[in-house]
């Protein structure tokens, strides 16, 4: 049997618009890669370049760029969800997204599954301060609120030393604890998306 395609689609939430060098690009971009090495194609869409409006609809009306973001959201097997960290929180474009997200828990298929079932979560996080670990839980939880499954060891993430100013695109080589934790992120989360698109979650009878 050949191997089933995959995609993934990485929306980055730095609040730097393109094409200013983005470590959350970066974080992302490393994550898409080692995604490619299992067969999975992958695209990045960095948020604050577009017209996101506030609003937990799919649609906030004339001029909001969501509805085509989400479009890819939906025809894409793994959403990668990536944002810098900002004191100890994920940046204001990762909450817009995730309110935006909210709007899944009222669309659903002709068998009353969320169109986000069977769709795998990731999240990346970078930072040159603390917060790494909460800003993935709480991501896991809003993700997995609207639908989405979370793989384990499904979280990625570089700090640095507390209170140096270093960036994670300024760094000459990737440290082996997060090369290697990104490596585990994309094998699990490739082998989950097989087997969801392969076997749907059942309805709710």
């Amino acid at each position: 049997m050949a191997p089933t395609t995959l995609t993934a689609l990485a929306l980055t939430c730095s609040l730097k618009p393109s094409p200013a060098p983005s470590s959350t690009d970066k974080l992302a971009r490393q994550v898409l890669d080692e995604l490619a090495a299992h067969g999975v194609a992958g695209d990045l869409i960095r948020v604050v370049d577009h017209d996101v409006r506030p609003g937990v609809e799919k649609d906030m009306g004339e001029g909001d760029e969501w509805p085509v973001i989400r479009d890819r959201v939906l025809a894409a097997d793994i959403l990668v969800f990536a944002t810098p960290t900002w004191v100890g929180h994920p940046s204001s474009v990762a909450q817009r997204v995730m309110e935006r997200l909210d709007a899944e828990l009222s669309e659903t298929d002709d068998e009353g599954r969320l169109l986000t079932y069977g769709k795998v979560a990731v999240v990346a996080v970078v930072g040159n301060e603390d917060g790494a670990h909460k800003i993935i839980a709480d991501c896991f939880q809003a993700l997995n609120d609207v639908g989405f499954t979370i793989p384990a060891s499904g979280g990625t993430y570089w700090n640095n030393e507390a209170m140096t100013p270093k960036d994670y695109i300024e760094l000459e080589r990737t440290p082996d604890p997060v090369a290697s934790t990104n490596k585990k992120l994309a094998n699990n989360a490739a082998h989950l998306a097989r087997l969801l698109k392969q076997t749907q979650y059942p309805p709710v009878q």
